[in-house]
C-alpha cells in the first residue's frame, strides 16, 4: 500500500507459499485487501508463485491459484511449468519470472509461445542486450530491474545454498552464501585475498538511465525491496515515480503511465538517504571493474564528510550535512572493515558517539546508513496519491445530473428533483460543496457549471449527488479484470523448442513430462555442474582479466574460493562467454 501511495503502477507480492522471498508471504485476504486498494488507481498486483514445486505440492498450489484468482490479482510470477499447467483451468495471467533465466532472444520468444505474457529479464543484461530482446520479439512485454539488491549467480541457477545449507534458492530460503567472507587461493595454496566479501555486489540503481531502458524496449521497472521496510518502499518508489513522471513531461506523446493519480510528498525522495550497499549500474553499460563490495556486504548509504578532528569522546566533520541525535554513522578502518556506531547527542557538524569507536582516524570518509531524521519523516503519511476528474452539473429533466470525466470514462448520477429558482446566485455553494471530495482517492481539477443555472439543490442533497458519483467511480475502477493468457495448452507438451541443450530445475512429475525429461533438480539429486554461474568474475574485478586488458595473473589456477571453516568452492573461469562458474566445497 506505500508503493501504491508513493507512486507505483503495480506491485508484487508474495502468497502465503510458494514465493520466492519464504520469508514474505502474505495471506489471501490481505493480498485480496491489496487489490481491493490498488485497482481504483489502475494499479496491477503480481503474485509470486515462482519457487520449483514437489509432487505432493500440486494440488495444494492448484488450490492457491484459484484462492488468487478469486482474490482479483492481475498476473502471476511463474518460474515451475508445472503452475503454465494448473494455471490453464484458471483465467490468471503468467508472467516469466526472472528465475526462469531469462537472458536471450530465443528463451524470450519460447516464453511467449507458451503463452506467458512478461517476461522479467536477467539482472545481467546490458542496455544493448535487452535492445536486441525486443527487436527479435517485440510483442513480449519486457520487466526489467532498476533498483535493489543484486543476486551475484544468474536466477534460478544459484544452488550454494542448497549445496552448503540444505536451503534453497529456488525454494524460496536462500542463505545468502553471497554474503559470506572468502579468502581467494591459487592451486597451489598461495592467498591472494584474505577474507573478503568476493562474492558480495553493491545495489543496483538506474535511476539515471531510465530514458535508455525505455528506448531499448523496457515496459515495466521493477524495484527489488519485498524484505526491506515501509520507508524504503516510499522513498524509492517515490524517486523512481518522479524520474518517470519527467520522463513522460518531456515525451508526452511517446509514452504515459500505466497507472492513475498524481503523487504529493511531504519529503524529497533521495536514493542516498535510503538502504543500500553503494551503487552500480551492473552490466548496463558492459562489464565495470566496480560493482562488487568486497569490504562488507552491509548497508553503507550516503557520504556525509570526512573525520577533521577527534577531541576526547567527540569529533567534528568536514562536509555540508546535518547530523541528527540518533543517526547511525560507519566508516571503514584501516583493515578495511566497516565499523558503526550511533550518534549520542550532535552539535553542529560535532559529533558524541555512544562510545567512541576505536578505529576512527581524522581524514576517514565517514558515512550515514540510518538517517533518523529522514526515517521520522517517512514513519509519518509521507505521500498523497489523488486522480483527477472533471465534473459537471446540469438541469436534466426530472432532476439535475451530476457527471464526472475521469480519463477515458465518464459516469454520472441522477437527483430526482423539481427545478427551483435560487434567490441568490447558487454558484459559489455548488463548487463548494460538489468538489469537496476528502478522503477520498479523487480530487475535483475542474468543474462545470454552466453560467444561466439558477436552481436551488439542499446542501443534504449536493452531498447525496456527491457520494453517489464516488461510490460509481470508484465501483466502475476497481473491478480487479484481468486478461486470460493466449494459448495455455492444458496437456503437457513436450518441450522440443526449448532453446538451450540442459534442463536445469525439474522438480516434479507436471514439469518432468512437460520437457520430456526426468526430474532434474539439484534440490532433488544434487550434482557435479556448478553452483553458481555468475556474469561477475573475480579476476576481471582485481584487474587481472587480460582480455580486457587486466594485468597478467602469476598464480597458477584453478583458483579457490575459502570459507573461515576451510570448505573450498573452485572456481572456472568460461572467458568465451565471460562467465564465472563456483563449484562445490571441498575441505
Amino acid at each position: 500500500m506505500a508503493a501504491i501511495d508513493h507512486g507505483a503502477d503495480a506491485v508484487y507480492i508474495g502468497a502465503p507459499h510458494f514465493g520466492a522471498r519464504a520469508a514474505a508471504g502474505n495471506s489471501i485476504e490481505d493480498i485480496r485487501c491489496l487489490c481491493d486498494y490498488a485497482h481504483p488507481f489502475g494499479v496491477k498486483v503480481y503474485v509470486t508463485v515462482n519457487t520449483i514445486l514437489y509432487d505432493d505440492e500440486l494440488e495444494a498450489t492448484r488450490q492457491l491459484l484459484l484462492d488468487l484468482e478469486a482474490a482479483g490479482v492481475d498476473a502471476i510470477l511463474v518460474q515451475d511449468m508445472a503452475v503454465l499447467q494448473l494455471a490453464a483451468d484458471t483465467s490468471l495471467t503468467l508472467h516469466a519470472s526472472t528465475q526462469t533465466d531469462n537472458r536471450t532472444p530465443e528463451k524470450v520468444r519460447w516464453l511467449k509461445s507458451l503463452g506467458f505474457a512478461r517476461t522479467v529479464l536477467a539482472r545481467e543484461l546490458s542496455v544493448e542486450e535487452i535492445a536486441q530482446i525486443h527487436a527479435e520479439v517485440p510483442d513480449m512485454p519486457l520487466e526489467v530491474f532498476v533498483h535493489g539488491a543484486l543476486c551475484v549467480s544468474y536466477s534460478g541457477l544459484c544452488y550454494a545454498s542448497q549445496h552448503c545449507f540444505s536451503r534453497s534458492a529456488n525454494r524460496g530460503e536462500c542463505a545468502q552464501f553471497c554474503r559470506m567472507k572468502f579468502s581467494l587461493v591459487d592451486a597451489d595454496g598461495k592467498e591472494i585475498e584474505h577474507e573478503r566479501y568476493l562474492l558480495s555486489l553493491k545495489d543496483m540503481n538506474q535511476s539515471d538511465h531510465l530514458l535508455e531502458l525505455i528506448e531499448a524496449g523496457a515496459t515495466s521497472f521493477k524495484i527489488e525491496g519485498r524484505l526491506k521496510d515501509a520507508a524504503y518502499v516510499k522513498n524509492v518508489t517515490a524517486a523512481y515515480s518522479q524520474r518517470l513522471d519527467a520522463i513522460i513531461r518531456q515525451h508526452p506523446d511517446q509514452y504515459c503511465r500505466a497507472s492513475q493519480g498524481h503523487c504529493d510528498y511531504s519529503f524529497t525522495p533521495d536514493l542516498n538517504r535510503t538502504f543500500n550497499r553503494g551503487y552500480t549500474t551492473y552490466f548496463l553499460h558492459g562489464r565495470q571493474p566496480d560493482i562488487a563490495s568486497f569490504d562488507t556486504p552491509k548497508a553503507v548509504g550516503e557520504f556525509v564528510g570526512t573525520v577533521k578532528e577527534i577531541r576526547g569522546d567527540s569529533f567534528n566533520v568536514a562536509g555540508v550535512a546535518r547530523f541528527a541525535n540518533g543517526d547511525g554513522l560507519c566508516f571503514q578502518n584501516e583493515a578495511r572493515q566497516l565499523e558503526g556506531f550511533r550518534a549520542n547527542r550532535v552539535e553542529g557538524n560535532r559529533i558524541f558517539p555512544y562510545k567512541m569507536p576505536q578505529g576512527l582516524r581524522p581524514g576517514m570518509r565517514l558515512y550515514r546508513n540510518n538517517d533518523q531524521e529522514f526515517e521520522r519523516v517517512l514513519s509519518g503519511q509521507s505521500a498523497r496519491r489523488k486522480i483527477p476528474v472533471s465534473l459537471s452539473l446540469h438541469a436534466v429533466e426530472g432532476g439535475f445530473e451530476l457527471s464526472a470525466d475521469l480519463c477515458s470514462q465518464s459516469q454520472s448520477v441522477f437527483l430526482p428533483m423539481t427545478h427551483q429558482k435560487a434567490q441568490k446566485s447558487p454558484r459559489e455553494n455548488l463548487v463548494r460543496q460538489l468538489t469537496k471530495l476528502g478522503d477520498t482517492i479523487y480530487e475535483c481539477q475542474e468543474i462545470d457549471i454552466p453560467a444561466d443555472f439558477d436552481y436551488f439543490i439542499p446542501n443534504s442533497q449536493l452531498s447525496e449527488l456527491r457520494r453517489g458519483l464516488v461510490e460509481k467511480l470508484a465501483a466502475s475502477q476497481g473491478d480487479g479484470s484481468f486478461v486470460r493468457s493466449a494459448d495455455l495448452t492444458k496437456e503437457p507438451s513436450p518441450c522440443e523448442a526449448y532453446p538451450y541443450p540442459y534442463l536445469y530445475n525439474i522438480s516434479n512429475r507436471l514439469s518432468a513430462d512437460f520437457y520430456g525429461a526426468e526430474k532434474t533438480a539439484y534440490e532433488l539429486k544434487g550434482g557435479e555442474g556448478p553452483i553458481m554461474q555468475c556474469r561477475h568474475c573475480i579476476r576481471y574485478s582485481l584487474g587481472y582479466c587480460v582480455k580486457h586488458g587486466g594485468k597478467r595473473p602469476q598464480w597458477r589456477e584453478p583458483l579457490s574460493l575459502v570459507l573461515g571453516d576451510g570448505r573450498r568452492f573452485r572456481l572456472a573461469f568460461d572467458c568465451n562467454h565471460c562467465q564465472m562458474n563456483v563449484y562445490g566445497c571441498e575441505i
